[in-house]
């Protein structure tokens, strides 16, 4: 028997980024906010003090820190001809568990999309033509802008502390940092990291190539921070257990350190843990939602009623949660109708990895995202005429790490095991640098999300399935910005240099990329659209849906900078104009 609770004001769906701060928000505006969070609540005093957080076996090679596959998991697959199979283990990509989410195992790369990013479809057709547009692409703008995220992109900067060197202050370019960003209105809040020896290196090659080198933007950070919650930071002591591993230190931003211990104060403020809804409630109409229902550690169901549901899970749980709840019209792929599950995307990824005879490196003195970038080759800041792709990649080089159980870089023919391969090791161990590509991914029509007709959860619901391949424009991508990143790399002085690209189908086995987005994405118009510009749903206005999930394709960068800016631009317009007049922000 279902247990009914009092009303809520708001009920938030997950507390990681999003989550944290969407309830931070709105019960500093007097509402009362619960958030039912379904793992576990992580702090970082506990959870990851400095006697366990460095440790390699539990959190890199067990993923302590991500979701169960036995809790939730999905069935994938490359093209609808194809039976999708469940994912028994996580590869591809690894969805965070428990309070903080994924922003507790994140790298900590925290870029800004840039200006053309947000109306991609437009810009293509205005600068090459209609017909130059990827082969069944559903590329789509936002329906929001740069300059309209500009204060949303500066507040989420200012609260995580980001290290970095700005490239353009109020239009006017500044030495040093990245000169094809949009606009900033005011400088990072912290000053860049210190490079490596491969950073200096790789600026130095890239600047001679007639590159714009820069400290890549960072969550890492540089020196001791308030941040504008009053949260206190710690500089980076380069450890290099960032990705896969909570900080320790209180060095890398995560809500644990950014958010939680300010939320955790406001009294009109609750979280329930290691509980799981399952399906946002409808009224009879199926306009309005009522709430949601849980189930908790113990198996007993509840339904939490509330005014206000905001959904903040991780991207790909967001849109089954839409699914289950019948928010939305499913997407078919072959009639090319229907929104929700439409334009999932990912990224795509190349490299150059350098062997050096006469240069060492150190390694294990890194961070999540300690490294020198260039944007050249990003987005729409190259002629794409001759290439036959769109899209591009941001390129980088710096060591995140040197752990001793997975890194152990050796060179193209040294045998997989034996003395052999211990020599190439210790040989090879500080005389390996890495130049890498990030690459955007388009959204296609037969890249989606949806219901699996076989398989089920514990809880007996249809398990997500992901029908996914990249196709032939970030195939090209990728190949061609192998080779770049190989002219890089031999610029840098590498002896031997062997480069990656994407080959083959898309595979959930080894690790690409926890960057998934779209299948509930905003835009301008219902018939393409999840989400209006403020991440309202159309279909039920009492309904706001948070994170990547929005994204109508996915850019040359980590998302979290632009999930961070989307999320108090929506704030903005809940606090600002829903709260006064409840309803619809956009007509439909």
């Amino acid at each position: 028997m279902t247990r009914r609770l009092p009303r809520k004001d708001v009920v938030v769906v997950g507390l990681g980024w999003t989550g944290s701060i969407v309830a931070l928000e709105l019960a500093r505006a007097g509402l009362s906010v619960v958030a039912i969070e379904r793992g576990p609540w992580r702090d970082t005093a506990t959870d990851f003090n400095i006697g366990t957080a460095p440790d390699e076996l539990r959190y890199a090679v067990r993923n302590d820190a991500f979701l169960p596959p036995k809790v939730e998991t999905l069935t994938a697959r490359n093209n609808i001809s194809q039976r999708a199979l469940p994912m028994r283990r996580w590869g591809s990509f690894l969805p965070g568990h428990g309070v903080g989410g994924a922003g507790i195992h994140w790298n900590g790369q925290t870029w800004r999309f840039l200006p053309d990013d947000f109306r991609l479809r437009s810009k293509i057709v205005e600068r090459y033509g209609e017909a130059f547009l990827p082969a069944d692409s559903t590329i789509q703008d936002w329906g929001v802008t740069y300059s309209e995220l500009e204060p949303h992109y500066d507040r989420f900067e200012h609260v995580l502390g980001i290290s970095g060197k700005a490239g353009n202050i109020g239009g006017k370019l500044q030495d040093g940092g990245n000169p094809f960003e949009g606009a900033r209105s005011r400088e990072f809040p912290t000053e860049p990291m210190a490079p490596s020896h491969a950073q200096n290196l790789f600026a130095k090659a890239a600047a001679e190539r007639g590159l714009h080198p820069f400290p890549r933007p960072s969550a890492n950070l540089s020196t001791a921070y308030t941040n504008t919650y009053g949260c206190k930071m710690a500089p980076c002591t380069y450890c290099g257990f960032c990705e896969r591993f909570g900080c320790a230190n209180y060095s890398k931003a995560s809500p644990q350190t950014c958010v939680l211990p300010v939320l955790v104060r406001e009294p009109n403020f609750e979280a329930r843990t290691e509980c799981e809804v399952t399906k946002v409630n409808l009224a009879p109409d199926g306009k309005q939602a009522t709430g949601v229902t849980y189930v908790d550690a113990a198996g007993e169901e509840f339904e939490q009623p509330a005014d206000l549901v905001i959904v903040c899970a991780y991207a790909i749980f967001n849109v089954r949660l839409l699914l289950l709840s019948g928010i939305g019209k499913p997407y078919d792929p072959q009639r090319n109708e229907g929104v929700v599950g439409r334009n999932y995307a990912y990224q795509c990824g190349a490299g150059a990895t350098g062997f050096f005879e006469d240069t060492k490196f150190n390694p294990f003195a890194g961070a999540g995202s300690n490294a020198t970038a260039a944007d050249d080759y990003n987005s729409d800041n190259f002629d794409h005429g001759p290439h036959g792709f769109v899209g591009g990649a941001s390129m980088s080089c710096g060591h995140s790490n040197g752990r001793p159980i997975l890194y152990h870089p050796t060179p193209p023919g040294t045998p997989a095991w034996g003395s052999k391969w211990k020599r190439a090791v210790r040989d090879t161990y500080q005389r390996v640098a890495g130049v890498g590509a990030q690459g955007s991914v388009m959204s296609y029509r037969g890249n989606y999300l949806d219901l699996d007709p076989t398989y089920k959860d514990p809880l007996g619901r249809p398990l997500m399935r992901m029908t996914f391949d990249f196709q032939d424009n970030e195939r090209k991508l990728s190949a061609w910005m192998a080779l770049r990143c190989e002219e890089v790399a031999k610029a840098m002085g590498a002896k031997q240099v062997l480069t990656g690209k994407l080959t083959g189908p898309w595979s959930t086995v080894p690790y690409q990329t926890t960057h998934n987005t779209g299948g509930a994405v905003m835009g301008s118009d219902p018939k393409t659209s999840v989400l209006n510009r403020y991440l309202q749903s159309w279909d039920v206005p009492n309904v706001f849906v948070m994170g990547a999930s929005a994204f109508p394709q996915n850019a040359g960068y980590n998302p979290t900078g632009t999930v961070g800016a989307l999320t108090y631009w929506a704030l903005e317009a809940i606090i600002g104009k829903y709260l006064k007049s409840p309803g619809a922000l956009v007509p439909a």
